[in-house]
């Protein structure tokens, strides 16, 4: 049976290789050496591994080549087929992957963690697969493939959130910094609509266009990151 470890050992090796927003990998090609995306490459790293398709539009089409997968259609099989875990113990556990689930019309984020509080990820087209941590950002759940025997290191992760991230909720958030992300947006040439502290569709939009062009990770959310690069101070 195919560990987490492997899964691990696999995504390790590939730190350093390019990332494109959207990118479609074959899964059944174990040359592949990018570009990448998040979710492509989680579940690239678990067919090469172990065979199983997971987190792809059709987890069943008879050619692994042709199938595309989504950090929607990985909660989709969470959901449906997989195993969802805490993220303190997702971190905790070689070869878990931890999700954030994505927004209406937005991409999520996934990556697969080491045991110890780090990752490794498809990031962004400026950092490309690289090595990161759980903690400080914000996450849905993990998850664990069925099907992969995975281990558990025996000290606990301490994840911390970040203290404050905006994006789409229902209702919508609302407040005066949204309006100066929104007015700073708008300063640098991405449309988020009206500077009316309302952090809607057109907004989130912007923010995506804007991660996009800076070679951020494109989820349509204002964390840490996100704000340090609009220039933005977050609480």
């Amino acid at each position: 049976m195919a560990t987490g470890d492997d899964i691990f050992r696999l995504a390790l090796k590939h730190v350093g290789e390019p990332y494109i927003l959207g990118s479609v990998v074959p899964m059944n090609n174990k040359n592949w050496r990018g570009p990448w995306d998040c979710a492509e490459f989680v579940s690239w790293c678990v067919f090469q591994a172990s065979g199983i398709l997971y987190g792809c539009q059709n987890d069943h089409l008879p050619n692994p080549g042709l199938v595309d997968a989504f950090t929607g259609w990985w909660r989709r099989d969470a959901d449906l087929l997989g195993t969802k875990i805490g993220v303190g113990l997702a971190s905790q556990t070689v070869g878990g992957v931890v999700l954030r689930y994505p927004q209406p019309g937005m991409m999520g984020h996934i990556v697969i963690c080491d045991g110890k509080g780090g990752t490794v990820e498809a990031h962004s087209h400026v950092d490309g697969v690289m090595r990161g941590v759980i903690t400080g950002r914000r996450w849905d759940t993990g998850v664990l493939v069925p099907g992969i025997q995975y281990t558990q290191n025996a000290t606990p992760v301490v994840v911390t959130p970040p203290t404050l991230i905006f994006r789409l909720t229902n209702p919508y958030m609302r407040g005066q910094m949204i309006r100066d992300i929104q007015a700073k947006l708008k300063s640098l040439g991405f449309n988020p609509g009206l500077i009316d502290g309302i952090y809607g569709e057109q907004t989130a939009a912007a923010v995506h266009g804007f991660q996009l062009s800076n070679g951020l990770l494109t989820d349509g959310e204002v964390g840490p990151e996100t704000a340090k690069a609009l220039g933005v101070a977050l609480p």
